[in-house]
């Protein structure tokens, strides 16, 4: 593989894993709180109010652990600007990519340039979750 081609391969990776997030609001946003403070939760505790529902996805890696916290902080950040303090968790997913690349081949004069390809099979993971907010929140554990 040509040295020069190195760069143009790490630029061509790295925006090919980013992260995104999504809402859709179904409630009334309130002034935003701290991400640090918005607890996760399995199902609605007494009283709560939906905010908005919210999409989240971590960027581009092999499956791990740390792709699925990403994912889960990025609902917990964007459920804290719309003013929420809790996160009903709706799942987490992975969808996989065939991680096909291809750099490079074209002509110039009389010289041909080869390409190089690359497979390299990469995940994403997904959150989908309801922001919400809870009146009396339980103290996190």
């Amino acid at each position: 593989m040509n040295l020069r081609m190195l760069p143009l391969l790490g630029v061509l990776l790295v925006t090919a894993g980013c992260a995104s997030s999504s809402k859709v609001m179904i409630g009334q946003a309130r002034a935003p709180t701290d991400p640090a403070l918005v607890q996760i939760y399995s199902t609605p505790p007494p009283g709560s109010i939906e905010i908005a529902q919210l999409e989240s996805s971590s960027a581009a890696g092999f499956g791990t652990q740390g792709q699925t916290d990403a994912a889960i902080a990025r609902l917990k950040k964007e459920a804290a600007a719309l003013g929420a303090n809790g996160v009903i968790l709706m799942g987490v997913e992975s969808s996989s990519s065939g991680g096909g690349l291809s750099v490079g081949g074209g002509s110039y004069g009389s010289h041909s340039g080869g390409g190089v390809g690359i497979g390299i099979p990469t995940t994403q993971r997904r959150a989908a979750g309801v922001a919400i907010w809870v009146p009396n929140p339980a103290p996190a554990r």
